[in-house]
């Protein structure tokens, strides 16, 4: 895997001379958020060596290197999910080359279903703590010494200063949000409603199939993680509405430009 990685990252380098300093992987129907960096390069995935272009709607699968504000950044621009097919290795496999390129600071976005009929499609919750419910994790097997140690520490998965910042910025842009725990699943199916509750008791605000590998594979590496969630829709039973991925991708673009705005503010103060 370690060479794969090297693989990739020298590739990358070899079409641009930026050095990143932090990363950030947009999820679905938030893609857009990179209109708002000043671009120096953009590589498809299918372009770099060992990446999967991702097969869902609302994921371009590009990486994008530029600036936002006086902080370098590497977009990705998409991602793919396990249930599509990937080992959680392959999953990982972009924010391990983001680490190898000089990222120290990770911000991982997602699409999420919220677990309290209080929240609204359109809201953002900033993830405080995970609950992995995959059944699974990226570690398994030999560990990479050269990426992390054995058995990382989770304690503060998510960086609290990251998450001071973050809040703060979200209040001066006026954005409804709350603060709480994301439940990662494999999907892709929704959630039943029984789930939905299990998940509500067990102290979780919004689940989504994605963002726990990533945030595991970038705390071994060392990297300060921050997780934000948009709420795109209700949880099985708490709304009377079926879900479909075109209400996701709707909400994701209804928001968009509230979303690029307080993001954009928030890493050119990092």
């Amino acid at each position: 895997m370690l060479h794969k990685i090297n693989d990739a990252v020298e590739f990358i380098r070899s079409k641009s001379t930026l050095q990143p300093r932090i990363g950030i992987t947009l999820g679905s129907g938030l893609s857009s958020f990179a209109e708002s960096v000043d671009v120096e390069c953009s590589i498809p995935y299918s372009d770099i060596p060992h990446f999967f272009p991702p097969s869902v709607a609302g994921h371009p699968g590009q990486l994008i290197l530029g600036n936002i504000g006086s902080n370098p950044v590497a977009i990705l621009q998409g991602r793919i999910h396990f249930y599509e097919g990937h080992s959680l290795q392959e999953v990982v496999f972009p924010t391990r080359v983001l680490g190898k390129l000089g990222v120290d600071v990770l911000v991982l976005t997602n699409a999420a279903g919220g677990l309290n009929a209080k929240m609204q499609p359109g809201h953002f919750m900033i993830i405080e703590d995970h609950l992995n419910l995959t059944g699974n994790n990226p570690l398994i097997g030999p560990n990479m010494e050269e990426l992390g140690v054995r058995f990382p520490d989770m304690s503060e998965p998510y960086d609290r200063k990251l998450i001071s910042l973050l809040e703060k910025v979200m209040i001066q842009h006026k954005v409804p949000f709350s603060k709480g725990v994301y439940c990662g699943v494999t999907g892709p199916t929704y959630e039943t409603a029984a789930e939905i509750k299990y998940m509500a008791q067990l102290g979780g605000g919004a689940v989504g199939m994605s963002t726990v590998p990533e945030t595991i594979a970038a705390k071994h590496m060392g990297l300060k993680v921050c997780g934000i969630s948009c709420v795109t829709n209700l949880g099985t039973g708490l709304s009377p509405n079926p879900i479909s991925h075109d209400e996701v991708k709707e909400i994701g673009k209804r928001v968009e430009k509230e979303f690029s705005l307080f993001l954009k503010d928030f890493v050119e103060q990092i």
